[in-house]
């Protein structure tokens, strides 16, 4: 299929089956959270400090966050959680993790693009692991993010970066190649090939940064922090996430908030 013949809603079910798919043959972004992890909850969701080190009796929305760390971890941490995800399966996991550990999670099945299920400012925090690329308008995504926070409240969000998707995964004629136009469809991982960077059968859009952070300021929030985690290693062999990363930075991480007393504010970064 080319990209201009997939509709939302095919990419959605497409994902869905693809995240299903993943929950049950116990896909890495399955693994649960661990005990260690557990003990040290801020440590792991917030080594920069932007929640501000106590985020007890915060609201807190995992946004497309299913698979049993995210809201296990905000848990921990004294959060009132509630985890949205697209995906049955990816849900199943914290639901057997909050059985386990005989924590209260909210569990919801939904598109990351439809929060109708809660209120106007309902959350003040939602934490959105990467999963932008699994959606065509993303800008309804923010615009979303931006009507259940509260004022004040944090979007801290993960994104693919638009050159981790445009870029080939493996090395040719010496080079990592830009394949992919941004906008478009990521190539995706070969059948039986395995890689860190992208997730088996799913349909991944190649989102510029101007959709991305322009999209962020559109909906009413403001930028106060940007970071690329830094996933590289010097003497990486070729063709690895760790050498593919020193051309091609997989990840952006993004700390916004939406300001208090403010309707409709005018977008800003910082």
């Amino acid at each position: 299929m080319e990209k201009d013949t997939w509709s939302a809603d095919a990419i959605t079910s497409t994902n869905r089956r693809a995240y299903d798919r993943m929950a049950e043959h116990g896909h890495f972004l399955t693994t649960p959270v661990s005990p260690e992890e557990l003990a040290k909850p801020l440590q792991v969701l917030d080594a920069r400090g932007w929640l501000g080190g106590n985020i007890r009796g915060w609201q807190v929305l995992c946004l497309a966050a299913g698979g049993g760390r995210q809201g296990p971890l905000y848990a921990a941490a004294g959060a009132k959680v509630t985890v949205l995800d697209i995906s049955s399966g990816m849900l199943e996991r914290d639901r057997i993790m909050a059985e386990q550990l005989g924590m209260d999670l909210r569990l919801v099945q939904a598109s990351m693009t439809d929060l109708s299920a809660f209120g106007d400012a309902q959350f003040d925090l939602v934490a959105h692991p990467v999963s932008t690329c699994y959606v065509d308008r993303i800008d309804r995504v923010f615009e979303e993010v931006a009507r259940v926070l509260k004022p004040g409240g944090l979007y801290v969000s993960q994104h693919k970066q638009p050159v981790n998707l445009q870029t080939s995964l493996r090395i040719a004629a010496g080079h990592y190649i830009l394949e992919t136009p941004v906008g478009d469809r990521a190539r995706p991982v070969e059948p039986g090939e395995s890689s860190f960077l992208r997730e088996p059968h799913t349909v991944e859009i190649a989102h510029s940064l101007e959709s991305l952070l322009g999209g962020i300021c559109r909906a009413g929030m403001v930028i106060e922090d940007l970071v690329e985690p830094d996933h590289t290693q010097p003497d990486a062999l070729p063709n690895t996430m760790a050498h593919r990363s020193r051309y091609a930075p997989p990840y952006l991480r993004v700390k916004a908030r939406k300001p208090s007393g403010a309707g409709q504010p005018r977008s800003l970064i910082l």
